[in-house]
Formats: structure tokens, sequence, C-alpha cells
């Protein structure tokens, strides 16, 4: 019996806080007995690898859009606030093993894993949201984007989401947690059920402005689609403009990708965070957490590396005596 109770704290311990933070002991009987670290496990091995992917992945992304002058336009700056939000989001979680298998666990430490995961996922959210709206942006106003206007203008929207995150990813170590009162935890110990609420809400906040930013993406590159083939006279059955119809499709096909990666990663679990209570099975925990982790490994290849201007870097890098730079583009849909 003990040896099935042991394994039943380390199952909750490790399936319901992929994302947030490691699930503290409370259950034991004994608040003087000294926790014993759960045994290696598949679960541990897989955090600690996709971690490790997420940061390295990222750590490309930042070092090639800081080491590049040519790339300071609002959308390069916003997808950098992205990958560095992701990579923290690695970082932490790789924090969360070595604190839940290689380290003697501490409240201290529980803290600051779902303090520094709140902060990035946050900062994350909110940079999506940003590529969103400057992506709307530039087509609205292309005649001034990428001014140094602009550029001010992001970087005034990057230091408010940063000071933002922080500010709410704070909220653990200022004492929004349930370590010393079981009754009020959340489906991802050791936040409160108050706590991740706010944080799905705002979540699903965050998804219902990006889309209509997204909606309104849409209808700008539809009426300049159409101003374009009125100018030139087309037709809507010309085969020229059924050609350029066609590649805004093929954009549209990619925005939603773009949108169902987003929500489908990020939805399960705001949802469940609402809906769930600390008497939940923790394996629904777990497996709503999985896919939103997923999500800080997608970005890179969806935002970032998917971008001409960020692969010739990178290609210049690997191949400096094969490749040149080339004029800047605007980020593709």
């Amino acid at each position: 019996m003990m040896t099935q109770n042991n394994m039943d704290i380390w199952f909750e311990e490790s399936s319901g806080s992929g994302m947030s933070s490691p699930l503290s002991q409370l259950d034991q009987s004994d608040p003087t007995t000294v926790p014993e670290a759960p045994p290696l496990s598949l679960w541990g091995v897989a955090l600690c690898v996709s971690g490790t992917l997420i940061v390295s992945e990222n750590t490309i992304v930042v070092a090639a859009i800081l080491a590049t002058p040519s790339l300071r336009a609002p959308v390069f700056l916003l997808l950098a606030s992205l990958a560095l939000a992701d990579l923290l989001a690695g970082v932490a979680l790789i924090l969360h093993f070595l604190f839940l298998f290689c380290v003697e666990p501490t409240d201290w430490s529980e803290l600051m894993t779902s303090g520094l995961l709140a902060t990035s996922l946050t900062a994350s959210l909110l940079s999506l949201m940003g590529v969103a709206l400057d992506r709307y942006l530039s087509l609205s106003h292309a005649l001034t984007y990428g001014s140094r206007h602009s550029r001010r203008c992001a970087a005034g929207l990057l230091a408010l989401v940063w000071l933002g995150s922080c500010l709410i990813g704070s909220g653990p170590l200022l004492g929004w947690h349930c370590l010393n009162d079981i009754t009020s935890c959340s489906v991802a110990r050791p936040l409160t059920q108050t706590y991740l609420s706010l944080l799905c809400g705002g979540f699903l906040l965050v998804v219902m402005v990006t889309l209509q930013l997204y909606t309104g993406i849409c209808r700008v590159a539809r009426r300049h689609a159409h101003a374009i083939a009125t100018q030139r006279h087309f037709l809507p059955d010309n085969q020229s403009y059924a050609s350029k119809h066609g590649g805004r499709g093929k954009g549209l096909s990619r925005l939603l990708l773009v949108l169902g990666v987003f929500v489908s990663c990020w939805t399960p679990f705001a949802l469940y965070g609402l809906l769930g209570d600390a008497s939940s099975s923790p394996l629904y925990t777990y497996a709503t957490l999985v896919p939103a982790a997923g999500n800080s490994l997608l970005n890179p290849l969806l935002y970032s590396l998917r971008n001409r201007d960020i692969r010739k870097v990178l290609l210049h890098a690997c191949c400096p005596h094969r490749h040149t730079h080339n004029t800047h583009r605007p980020v593709d849909l």
C-alpha cells in the first residue's frame, strides 16, 4: 500500500503540472516528513526533452533576429518577443524536471517555476496577439508600415506586454497559491482556482481579439485584391485575376493553419482550467497541458522559421559563401 500511495503521488505531480509547476506534496499526512523524489519515468524524460527542444528552437530565432541589424521591423521585434517567451517556457519545463527528479523540491522552487511559466505563457499569448495586430496594421497602413514611428510603437507595445506578463506571473510569489490551503487549489497546483480562472479567462479574451484581427486581415486583403483587379480592368473570370486570387487563397490557408494550431493547442486547457477543480483527475490536466506546451514548440516553425528573411539569415550563418542577403520583405501570412 505504501508503494502504491507513493506512485499515486508521483503520477499526480507529473501529470498535473506539465505547464504550470510541479505539484506539491501536500497530501502527505506528516508535514515533517521529507518528500522523496519520484522515480524517473517516461513522462519526466519527455518533459525534459520537450523543454530542451523548445529552448533550442527559440534560441536560434532570438539569436538570428538580434544579431541581424536589418531585422528591426516591428514584426521581427514581435517575433523575437514571441521566441523569447517560448524560450522561457522551455527553461521552466527543464527546471520543473530538475526540481522534480534531480533536486529536492521546495515551496520556493514550486512557486518560482509556476511564476516563470505564467510569465512566459502570458507573454507568448500577448506576443501572438501583437503579431496579428502588426499584420493587420501592415495591410491597412501599408504606406507607413516599417517607419521609425511604427518601430517606436512596437517597442512600447512590447514593454507593456512584458510588464503585464511579469505582474501576472508574480501572482504565485505574492501569495496566490494553495500551499497553505488545499481546498483553494486548481487543476494545476500550486495555483489557486481564482488565479487560474483569471489566466484562462484572459486567454479566451486574447483568442477572441486575435480572431477579430485575423478576420480584419482577410477583409483588408480581399479589398486590396479587388482594388488591384479593378484598376487593371481585370474581370473575376480573367485567368490573371484568378491566379492572383488563388495566391490569396493560399495565404488564407496558411492563416487558417496558424489560427487552428493556436486555438487547438490552448483552448482545451483554458476550458478545463475554468470548469475543473482540485478533485479532477490529474490525467485530464496532463492531457490538456501537453498541447499547450506543444504550442511553444510549434511557434518558431509557424511564425519565424517560415519567414524568408529569417531563413536567409540562418542559411547565411550556415553557408556564408553560398548565400547573400536580399532586401527586406514583410512577413508572410
